[in-house]
C-alpha cells in the first residue's frame, strides 16, 4: 500500500514562465518528483518485506533508499509552494520572517546575497535552504548535497531551492547563477 503520493502543483506547469519554463515544470514534477515518491513507497514495501522475514542483510541499503528517496520527496514539495506566479506573491516577506532577517542577516538584500551565493556554489548535485534554527533561535543559510546531507536535524526549512541540474539545465544549460537570478522573480514568501 502506497504511503506516500505525489502532490498537485499549486500552479500551472507554465505558471512561472519564463523565469521556468512549463516543459521543465512538467518533467521536474511528473518524472522527477514521481520518481522520488515511488522509490520511497518501494523501499517502505521492501522494508515491510524484511521484517516479515526477518530477513535484514539489506538493511542499510534500504535504509539508504528510504532516506535518499523521502528527503527527494519532502524536499521537492517544499520546493513547489515556495515558487508562486510572478506579481501573485510579495516580492520580500514584511511580517515576522522579514523581521528575522533583518535581525540575522542586517537586510534582505545581504540574505539574498547570501542565498545565492549558497546555491551557485554547490558543486554537483544539492539544495540551498534558508532555515530556521530552533536551537539556535536564528535562521541560517545552508547547502546540502544530494537531499539528505548537511541539514542539521531539526532545523525548518523555510526557503528551498532545487539545485540539481534537471531544475534548470533544459532552460539555462550550466549558467547556475542565470537560474537562481531568474528563480528570485517568482519565489513565494
Amino acid at each position: 500500500m502506497a504511503v506516500y503520493t505525489l502532490p498537485e502543483l499549486p500552479y500551472d506547469y507554465s505558471a512561472l514562465e519564463p523565469y521556468i519554463s512549463g516543459e521543465i515544470m512538467e518533467l521536474h514534477h511528473d518524472k522527477h518528483h514521481k520518481a522520488y515518491v515511488d522509490g520511497a513507497n518501494t523501499a517502505l514495501d521492501k522494508l515491510a518485506e524484511a521484517r516479515d522475514k526477518a530477513d535484514f542483510g539489506a538493511i542499510n541499503k534500504l535504509e539508504k533508499d528510504l532516506a535518499f528517496n523521502l528527503a527527494g520527496h519532502v524536499n521537492h514539495s517544499v520546493f513547489w509552494k515556495n515558487m508562486a506566479p510572478k506579481g501573485s506573491a510579495p516580492e520580500r516577506p514584511t511580517d515576522e520572517l522579514g523581521a528575522a532577517i533583518d535581525e540575522f542577516f542586517g537586510s534582505f538584500d545581504n540574505m539574498k546575497a547570501q542565498f545565492t551565493a549558497a546555491a551557485t556554489g554547490i558543486q554537483g548535485s544539492g539544495w540551498a535552504s534558508l532555515v530556521w534554527d530552533p536551537l539556535g533561535k536564528r535562521i541560517n543559510t545552508l547547502q546540502f548535497y544530494d537531499h539528505q546531507n548537511n541539514l542539521p536535524a531539526g532545523s525548518i526549512p523555510l526557503l528551498q531551492l532545487d539545485m540539481w541540474e534537471h531544475a534548470f539545465y533544459l532552460q539555462y544549460k550550466n549558467v547556475k547563477g542565470d537560474y537562481v537570478k531568474s528563480w528570485w522573480n517568482v519565489v513565494n514568501w
